[in-house]
């Protein structure tokens, strides 16, 4: 079966998951009511305004389902849908569009919300050079999917795990004795990596910014802290503000001149956005039921 090749393996694994968590060994209402060789079509439609992310990833799903399925759309990622608008049209076999409805509506609702979310920020933050990033306070399993989502809603990812960039936080300073013995550990460990430090004061920037380090989050600090440390670093560095990061905060935030602000809400506290699958017309004839089950 052929699937788009630009979703990450992550989210495919990710939907197979899902299938197999909510279909198990068979749909028995639809199969019970369904005849096997009946079509059907249908619309997913936005049940309020907001930011659309993940259509191809409910698309992959129905194909996972049944690669007959056909998915249209004429909708953009990322674009702004108003409430009562057609997100997709779906076709093919009615029992795969059933089935699949479910799990394609929970990806598509999820990522919506926390791209729809995330813009809000992005859209907070504007005329400044503040970027939005997100933070590892993802949904176990859905790391990929959240991280794509805030993309699509126009932020920037961070880190996408442990792996793939150092960030020295307190603990690892308060176990090393030190923030200078805690970069030096990581360097040599991990020389191809860049390194974050988590400052707690003005003075462990200027520590980090004589370790060489190359990002410093400035946790928690006040804004005139955090004017403060622009001013000292002055562009030596890229600053990256985190901890209690609000809508109502991230302007005056911003406007202090750091280059991140790092949110772990877009990802752990974004409201779903309400999507609905819509019947709209079936071919199907009168038809014993099918007792003997579903696959996927």
């Amino acid at each position: 079966m052929t699937l788009n090749l630009s979703i990450h393996p992550d989210i495919l694994d990710a939907i197979r998951r899902a299938l197999a968590e909510d279909v198990g060994t068979g749909d028995v209402t639809t199969n019970s009511i369904v005849p096997p060789e009946a079509t059907m079509r249908g619309r997913i439609v936005a049940k309020q305004e907001g930011v659309v992310a993940g259509l191809d990833v409910a698309h992959a799903v129905y194909r996972m389902v049944d690669e007959r399925v056909v998915f249209t759309t004429d909708v953009a990622e990322g674009a702004r849908v108003a409430r009562g608008q057609t997100l997709a049209l779906v076709s093919g076999p009615a029992r795969a569009l059933l089935t699949a409805e479910r799990v394609a509506l929970n990806f598509l609702g999820r990522m919506s919300g926390i791209a729809t979310f995330t813009r809000r920020f992005v859209d907070a933050v504007a005329g400044t050079r503040a970027v939005i990033l997100d933070t590892r306070k993802t949904a176990p399993g859905l790391r990929m999917v959240d991280k794509l989502a805030v993309r699509r809603g126009g932020g920037r990812n961070h880190r996408i795990g442990l792996y793939d960039m150092v960030l020295i936080k307190d603990n690892h300073i308060d176990f090393a004795g030190s923030l200078r013995a805690a970069v030096e550990r990581a360097r040599a460990h991990a020389p191809h990596l860049e390194i974050e430090v988590e400052a707690r004061s003005l003075a462990d920037v200027r520590e980090a910014l004589d370790l060489g380090v190359q990002r410093i989050m400035l946790d928690n600090m006040s804004l005139d802290a955090m004017a403060e440390a622009v001013h000292l670093v002055a562009g030596r560095a890229r600053l990256e503000a985190s901890g209690n990061v609000s809508l109502e905060t991230v302007r005056r935030i911003a406007e202090t001149g750091v280059d991140d602000i790092s949110i772990g809400a877009l990802t752990h506290s974004a409201p779903v956005f309400d999507v609905s699958f819509e019947y709209l017309a079936s071919d199907a004839a009168p038809a014993a039921p099918d007792v003997t089950g579903g696959h996927l």
